[in-house]
């Protein structure tokens, strides 16, 4: 009896919504009917009447069982059709009369309850048959178990459609990249093997020396990951790019956004690893297939990282680099909650090529590879003899790439800085300002009109020896000291200026504070002194570093624009000296005939003059700030021998205490 309760629970538990569960091990790439995700083997079950796999967890949010309902529609359809029998011998007569649209709302109906045995499957996924005009035959004054039956009927219409969707979404799109995978396998089955001394026969190997054959590894290793580079980079726009577009449907500013500048860069190593491989067929052996050896590859090597590849490839790749983690950080967005994008990912990653080339993989992948020339050609350069002209023209190779790294390290930075700056200035509050010393007021507008140089969160202290976490940007032309409140940036309203500026400003660190720096500004009299704290020695002195060069690079700056006003003016002064008959006759014609050109230009001169003498008086000023500042590093530098002084002198003073007291004592 027990046993027989138990089974009955036991039986209660299994049924849900209609369906009869049984515990089931699958695989990790089945998905759920309910949610459309992955199921673990632990947590799966499955509904043998209608062959439904779910979550444990999903039992309840799915729909009613389609058998079920099949059957309760066959039950419900009899008891009706019993009920309509015992209508009919009541009155026979009348009901022969009476049309079918009487008994039921519409054909469309009738078909659909009548002829569940021989079409319930065209029901089911019949597109001329819509959910809305099933419910719309309903009305209040139609059976209650008709509505029931009609509204269950819709409920698995819907539910069918969205599975069938989503499958539709797993079976097309196969054909897109499937022929693309097959031509990058069949293009790399000449680079298969790890080195060009397993790749070539033993018999022809044995005929070259050991750095002969270093040589031919290095240079086939380049060739080998410059084939990968393009295959990375045709998965990235045929697998991921054009099915992103087709199939899951994004906008094509989202989908730029997550592959910027990729037709460019396919195009470039294209052509570079076409030459590569056009010089590896030229160096094969006579009536041999893979047999080579490549003695010359530096003038490839130059052509592809100097003159006008080198621009573009600078171009291309600060622009990738700058936006890769903006890419990745979209990439991430648009997976958690775009359930197209889920799966089709799930389904390309089934691929045994894809597993290792995903989305975020290919993205760092880009990046990683310019930084990897060097690194092989310097192998190269090492295992070449003597100073031959294969020689010179590796090591100017080198050189042309090593520049161009350095060249897209410091774009990258630029960028990243730009998009710093404008994400500090999304963030300030519009309305807020800064007063100068001046007298002028500094708004968050003129911001984006400088470049950033550096930035960071820095401690300021204030007369009352409080510490206010202040953020600093430090820009071509000032220094911006910024206030976060209620999540936006306002100029920091402590008891000095926001906004000091650079012309006069002196940086000096803090004796016995290794954190501590002092910023000295004698813009107007008397000077402000700024107290502030780094996290860590390390940046504090960076800040002095960079507040530094950038002082030293606005006086360069400001002295190469005084040569070069100087150029002008003196040529705009050689121009006009002529003999003063000649310019009063020349006068008296330019007037007759259009005196607003001389006043026009006489006018240019004078502002010319003035700019000019403006800018002296500027260069003047920055070398009296370049002496205060040379001169206040040799007091320091005095300050510092007179304190050591004074530390030697007290400790041998105490050296001759200790021993007078010494002496003392034994007496």
């Amino acid at each position: 009896m027990r046993e027989r309760e138990r089974e009955a629970r036991e039986r209660e538990a299994r049924y849900s919504n209609g369906h009869l569960f049984n515990s089931l091990t699958v695989s990790g790439t089945t998905l759920c009917s309910a949610c459309n995700k992955s199921i673990t083997a632990k947590e799966a079950l499955s509904c043998p009447t209608c062959n439904v796999t779910i979550h444990n967890r999903c039992r309840d949010t799915l729909p009613n069982c389609v058998k079920m309902k099949q059957k309760q529609q066959k039950l419900a359809l009899m008891r009706n059709n019993s009920a309509y029998q015992n209508v009919t011998l009541r009155n026979k007569a009348h009901l022969k009369e009476r049309p079918n649209s009487a008994i039921y709302p519409s054909d469309s109906l009738r078909q659909s309850l009548l002829g569940s045995r021989r079409g319930r499957s065209s029901l089911l996924l019949s597109k001329s048959v819509s959910t809305n005009n099933i419910a719309g035959t309903l009305n209040d004054d139609s059976p209650l178990g008709l509505r029931r039956i009609l509204s269950q009927s819709t409920d698995s219409l819907n539910f069918r459609s969205r599975t069938m969707s989503m499958e539709s979404l797993n079976d097309e799109g196969e054909g897109y990249f499937t022929s693309l995978l097959e031509d990058l396998e069949d293009e790399g089955q000449e680079f298969e093997a790890d080195s060009w001394s397993m790749a070539v026969d033993s018999t022809y190997l044995q005929t070259h020396r050991k750095d002969v054959i270093k040589r031919q590894d290095v240079i086939y290793e380049l060739i080998q990951t410059e084939l990968h580079h393009v295959r990375t980079l045709r998965i990235m726009d045929g697998v991921f790019r054009r099915n992103m577009l087709e199939e899951v449907q994004l906008e094509p500013g989202v989908v730029h956004v997550l592959f910027p500048c990729l037709e460019r860069l396919l195009t470039l190593h294209m052509h570079f690893l076409t030459q590569l491989l056009s010089r590896r067929a030229h160096s094969l052996q006579p009536e041999s297939t893979n047999n080579f050896t490549i003695t010359q590859i530096s003038d490839l090597l130059i052509q592809q990282f100097s003159g006008q590849c080198a621009d573009e490839m600078l171009k291309t790749y600060s622009e990738f680099c700058s936006r890769h983690m903006k890419a990745v950080k979209l990439y991430k967005e648009l997976l958690a909650r775009d359930k197209r994008l889920q799966l089709f990912i799930r389904r390309v990653s089934r691929r045994p090529l894809l597993r290792r080339h995903g989305f975020q993989e290919c993205i760092l992948l880009v990046t990683q590879r310019i930084t990897k020339y060097p690194v092989l050609v310097q192998r190269i350069y090492d295992n070449t003899k003597g100073k031959t002209q294969a020689y010179k023209c590796l090591s100017q190779s080198l050189s042309c790439m090593r520049e161009l790294l350095c060249s897209v390290d410091q774009q990258v930075l630029e960028l990243e800085r730009t998009q710093r700056l404008q994400e500090i200035r999304s963030r300030v509050d519009p309305r807020a300002e800064a007063k100068l010393r001046s007298g002028a007021l500094f708004r968050p507008a003129e911001l984006l009109r400088r470049q950033l140089i550096h930035e960071g969160t820095l401690l300021w202290k204030t007369p009352s020896s409080r510490l206010k976490d202040v953020q600093v940007m430090l820009m071509t032309d000032i220094l911006v000291f910024l206030q976060e409140k209620d999540q936006r940036f306002i100029f920091a309203s402590l008891d000095k200026s926001a906004v000091v500026s650079l012309q006069t400003l002196l940086v000096r660190d803090i004796a016995n504070q290794e954190r501590g720096l002092f910023l000295i500004s004698s813009e107007s009299s008397p000077p402000e002194m700024y107290e502030l704290y780094a996290s860590s020695k390390d940046d504090r002195n960076t800040w002095i570093r960079l507040i530094q060069q950038t002082i030293s690079q606005k006086l360069i700056l400001s002295q190469g624009v005084v040569i070069r006003q100087d150029s002008i003016l003196e040529l705009c002064l050689r121009e006009s000296s002529v003999s003063p008959a000649t310019a009063g006759a020349r006068t008296v014609r330019s007037l007759s005939r259009d005196g607003a050109s001389d006043f026009g230009s006489l006018g240019e001169l004078a502002l010319l003059q003035r700019q000019h003498s403006l800018l002296q008086e500027e260069l003047v000023r920055l070398r009296g700030a370049e002496g205060k500042l040379r001169h206040s590093e040799r007091a320091k530098a005095q300050l510092e021998k007179q304190l050591r002084d004074l530390k030697t002198n007290s400790a041998t003073l105490g050296d001759g205490a200790g021993n007078a007291g010494s002496q003392v004592s034994s007496f």
